[in-house]
């Protein structure tokens, strides 16, 4: 069972010209995946199973989280239930830490 996770072997999907993600490390019961948005860019409204928590490692970016919209930046943090419907707007380019449980199988 792998048990380190080096930066540099890990692989950079492109989501859209605006987003990039990274799988940093995972297990089937929990992930770690850096995101990293131009500014201007939109993660679209969606809903998943997996809990989710979100550090903002750099820049500035507004989530909505079920119609509660908060401007979050560097060293702030966020916490999405199973099902709850939520997006982001990247209002200066930064990057995210999102930590699932489950992993997001999707994401492989």
């Amino acid at each position: 069972m792998k048990q380190y996770y080096l930066y540099y072997e890990t692989e950079v999907k492109t989501v859209n010209p605006l987003i990039e993600r990274r799988v940093l490390a995972y297990r089937d019961e929990m992930m770690m995946v850096e995101l990293s948005a131009k500014s201007s860019a939109v993660i679209q409204a969606h809903q998943h199973i997996h809990k989710q928590m979100t550090y903002i490692l750099d820049g500035i970016f507004e989530f909505d989280i079920e119609n509660e919209i908060m401007i979050l930046k560097k060293g702030d943090s966020i916490f999405i239930e199973s099902n709850k419907i939520h997006g982001a707007l990247c209002l200066e380019e930064g990057k995210l830490l999102d930590i699932f449980t489950p992993a997001r199988k999707d994401f492989l």
